[in-house]
């Protein structure tokens, strides 16, 4: 049999009809039946594109020419956009983006997951899109002589430098500028990938939106920093509201940012904040939602969905630092919070106590062994509460869930892909999917968050 040849090379061009939008935020159509990915278009358009990537099943291009633009077109705020990874939907209208989300989250439980009957309600948006994130994390480098900081451009590692970000809360923004400020006037290196040589690697801001509390981080590949003692006082200067001031210490030729090592600078080595009623404290490694006013939008919808009335025992398999656990304990009558991370458990005992919250227990374990083991003990759960990482669940503790047979799943979701491939498991192990509520987390950006409710058949 002849393997048929893709009808186009690089750099030929091509007239494409978008008719939808990719994992990524970007164009997807298809020209004689074969796909092409545009960067920048949307559904709706016909663009003319160059194709600089072209495999067996599909080719990747760029835009030439818009010979028809979508309604939701619209001009960029941000100077950087075009430049830099970090949001991929700034040229579609607000309204545009909820309705693009809400149809990636269908289009992934229908074609994924074949899953039929199941309701995908309007996306939740914000009323305000920008400036939301309440922490930041961004590289330093530097380029010519300058100290950048910024996020990387689309899929390299060169730092776009950025002066104010406008999906980050304004005291992130002026971190960054008073760290730049302080490295260009006292010749602080910026980290050296290639050489893991430098002082800086990034520049971290975390926010308590609730209670206005702010914690700078700088992450460090070396111990001592020079004219720390400066850095300090410019940040207590110029940052309202600053409680926390911490080094985080990684002398690993890594690309992951964190290492285990804090020093404290100035003030606590946590900040406050709140979720509803419940408050927390957070570090420089503490995992928490990066949008607050929207975090409790999803788990209000997580709690409407498991419909507790206070006597029901809850599982919550990937629980994390306790945060959706605590919000069900409210409600139930016992919860169980399993979590194979260790310093996670300790932060969710913590938040647990200081919420004065008896009925919610935390363990440490793979959620699989350990839910047969709560079984076994003669805790059934009505519910079971998932929110795993963006690969979705374990098939083993997908196989745990259907052997205990709750009578509701409630599943959080940060991947449609992930969430309609576990939802079809659990469809074909005796449960049927109701409604799906997506909750937009992340405005401007691809990423969507979803809530689904399932019941035992």
């Amino acid at each position: 049999m002849v393997k048929e040849k893709p009808p186009f090379k690089v750099n030929n061009t091509a007239e494409v009809e978008i008719t939808g939008l990719g994992s990524s935020g970007e164009g997807v159509g298809k020209v004689n039946g074969f796909t092409v990915f545009v960067k920048g278009a949307l559904p709706g358009e016909k663009v003319k594109v160059k194709l600089f990537q072209v495999k067996k099943s599909y080719a990747s291009g760029s835009i030439l020419e818009i010979l028809q633009p979508s309604a939701q077109r619209v001009e960029p705020q941000c100077p950087f956009y075009k430049s830099c990874g970090g949001c991929q939907l700034q040229h579609l209208s607000y309204e545009g983006q909820l309705a693009v989300k809400r149809q990636q989250v269908k289009d992934a439980l229908e074609r994924i997951g074949h899953i039929e009957g199941c309701e995908v309600l309007p996306v939740i948006g914000m009323e305000n899109p920008w400036h939301y994130r309440n922490k930041m994390q961004f590289p330093a480098a530097k380029t010519e002589g300058k100290i950048q900081i910024g996020c990387y451009a689309a899929l390299t590692h060169n730092v776009i430098d950025i002066k104010d970000c406008i999906i980050q809360k304004q005291a992130n923004n002026k971190i960054m500028q008073v760290v730049r400020k302080w490295m260009q006037q006292f010749n602080i290196a910026a980290y050296d990938e290639t050489t893991g040589k430098g002082v800086v690697r990034h520049v971290m801001g975390r926010i308590g939106v609730k209670t206005g509390d702010v914690m700078a981080v700088i992450i460090t590949a070396c111990y001592d920093i020079p004219h720390a003692g400066e850095l300090v006082t410019m940040l207590k200067n110029e940052v309202g509201g600053l409680k926390s001031i911490v080094q985080n210490i990684n002398k690993k030729r890594t690309n992951i940012i964190m290492g285990n090592k804090n020093r404290v600078l100035y003030g606590k080595s946590t900040i406050k904040d709140k979720l509803g009623s419940l408050k927390f404290n957070i570090s420089p490694l503490s995992f928490f939602q990066v949008n607050s006013e929207q975090t409790e939008k999803l788990y209000a919808a997580a709690l409407d969905f498991a419909a507790l009335n206070g006597g029901e025992t809850v599982i919550d398999c990937y629980c994390g630092t306790g945060t959706i656990s605590l919000y069900m304990a409210k409600k139930a009558g016992r919860v169980y919070g399993i979590e194979i991370v260790e310093p996670a458990i300790k932060d969710a005992v913590a938040n647990a106590a200081a919420n004065n919250i008896a009925n919610a227990e935390f363990i440490c374990g793979d959620a699989a062994i350990e839910m047969p083991a709560l079984l076994n003990k003669g805790v059934k759960p009505d519910v079971v509460l998932l929110d795993p990482p963006r690969a979705g669940c374990d098939k083993k503790v997908l196989s745990a869930i259907a052997g205990v047979k709750p009578q509701k799943i409630v599943y959080v979701s940060c991947n449609p892909a992930s969430l309609a491939r576990d939802m079809a498991f659990l469809t074909e192990n005796g449960y049927k999917a109701l409604k799906a509520q997506p909750v937009d987390m992340f405005p401007m950006t691809h990423h969507v968050e979803t809530v689904a409710e399932m019941v035992l058949k």
